[in-house]
């Protein structure tokens, strides 16, 4: 069955099956295949499948129809990928080959390495030791204990003035 597929960038991957006799293609929606782009009149053209073959009217679009880069005037036969090309938008003709024979697809499976076997982790492990150039050198606890030592005299100061404080309800 022949198919246009898109080339233009923001419409690439698009295709459309030509099923039909006629289809129609545009940028407005009441069309068989829209292509909202503003390049693309709002009823560009017509593909028409005529046995074998693939013809393309074009209708009266402002832009131009396209085969090959030479210009549509009434009709025109598009081959077997062939470029139509509508305004700024390019598409090719696809037709899918006679029914080829099944090919056997091979299993392509690789076996990967296991990774840490529970046995490797029970065994004795290894302290590994840097030498002082390396970039994996332990870092220095010296910010974490100010941090504690600071949090510990802020901790005395707060149990000293409850306890002044409640000195001096005491005493009232």
């Amino acid at each position: 069955m022949p198919r246009l597929v898109v080339l233009s960038e923001g419409y690439t991957g698009r295709a459309y099956d030509l099923k039909v006799e006629k289809t129609t293609i545009g940028r407005v929606e009441d069309n068989a295949f829209q292509i909202p782009d503003a390049s693309v009149s709002s009823h560009h053209c017509e593909v028409i499948l005529q046995g074998e073959d693939v013809l393309v009217r074009d209708l009266n679009s402002t832009n131009g129809t396209f085969i090959n880069n030479e210009p549509v005037t009434g009709e025109a036969v598009l081959k077997s990928s062939g470029m139509l090309r509508l305004g700024n938008i390019e598409l090719r003709l696809e037709t899918a080959p006679a029914a080829a024979p099944a090919k056997k697809v091979l299993d392509r499976t690789q076996v990967m390495n296991q990774g840490v076997k529970a046995s490797e982790l029970e065994s004795e492990t290894k302290t590994i030791k840097f030498d002082k150039n390396s970039p994996f050198q332990k870092k220095s606890n010296k910010s974490a204990k100010v941090f504690v030592g600071i949090g510990i005299i802020l901790f005395i100061a707060v149990i000293a003035a409850l306890a002044y404080a409640f000195k001096i309800m005491r005493g009232l």
